[in-house]
């Protein structure tokens, strides 16, 4: 690599991604996280940064963060949604990616280990409790990633939680 082109990559602006799996029980409830880093008390889902530095795939990603936080190494299925999520001055932008999870069995919810060093509990909760456990943006983008799955349409482009055609521009 040429030190001009080191240069140029290096003045490009950094944005942060992660992947998160959504895991539903036969009865419909959503499986969420107690993450015990957090000083919201906000939940979230399983998942997080992507080890890009490494080459690794949001898919990947997912897949590993899923085993490490509450040990069931699955693969993720179909992508449900990417939301961009602005930073608002407070760290860089961050593109999530949403899996689906499909339906964990009484075996495989029965054989979650949580990863204390990260994670408090987990439970599992009704699409109508979402709001009461997870910031706006992470419930909407929730919302939107089962309406794709149930319509089978395939992933939704999001912007802060939302449709991005509905998102307010940038000043």
């Amino acid at each position: 690599m040429t030190s001009d082109y080191a240069s140029y990559i290096a003045s490009l602006p950094k944005i942060l991604a992660s992947a998160s799996t959504l895991f539903r029980s036969a009865d419909g409830r959503l499986l969420l996280v107690e993450p015990n880093y957090r000083d919201d008390g906000t939940w979230t889902l399983p998942g997080g940064t992507i080890e890009s530095d490494a080459d690794e795939t949001p898919r990947e990603g997912a897949r590993r963060e899923t085993a490490e936080e509450i040990g069931l190494d699955l693969a993720p299925g179909a992508l449900l949604a990417v939301d961009w999520v602005r930073g608002g001055g407070r760290r860089p932008p961050l593109v999530t990616h949403l899996y689906d999870g499909g339906v964990l069995d009484d075996g495989q919810l029965a054989a979650i280990r949580l990863q204390e060093e990260e994670l408090d509990s987990w439970k599992l909760v009704r699409v109508e409790e979402l709001e009461r456990y997870l910031h706006p943006d992470t419930a909407s983008r929730i919302r939107h990633g089962l309406a794709a799955l149930e319509a089978g349409t395939g992933p939704v482009e999001l912007v802060d939680g939302n449709p991005a055609e509905q998102a307010a521009p940038t000043s």
